[in-house]
């Protein structure tokens, strides 16, 4: 069964926004909770030495919203139309 590229392209956006917001609320509601997060997903990197002391400013956080949401779609996009080109073999 293949899939419609561009909606299989909508629906990671849309996920990978809901992603982004939760991150975005963690950083400024539960910084530390965050923290932790981070620290364990970095797998041996030394987070402490780009730790930001404060929340970056709301631009950075519309402008990092915006270029998720568009790798969310690129990868969806890429990955529905990988998935049909082996679905024809």
């Amino acid at each position: 069964m293949k899939k419609d590229v561009k909606a299989t392209a909508k629906t990671v956006a849309v996920i990978a926004a809901g992603y982004y917001l939760i991150c975005a609320l963690a950083v400024y509601l539960v910084p530390d909770l965050y923290k932790s997060i981070a620290i364990s997903w970095a797998h041996g990197m030394d987070v402490e030495k780009v730790w930001r002391g404060s929340p970056p400013d709301l631009f950075t956080m519309i402008w990092g919203f915006i270029t998720f949401t568009a790798a969310g779609w690129i990868t969806g996009y890429l990955f529905a139309w990988v998935y049909n080109y082996f679905v024809k073999k």
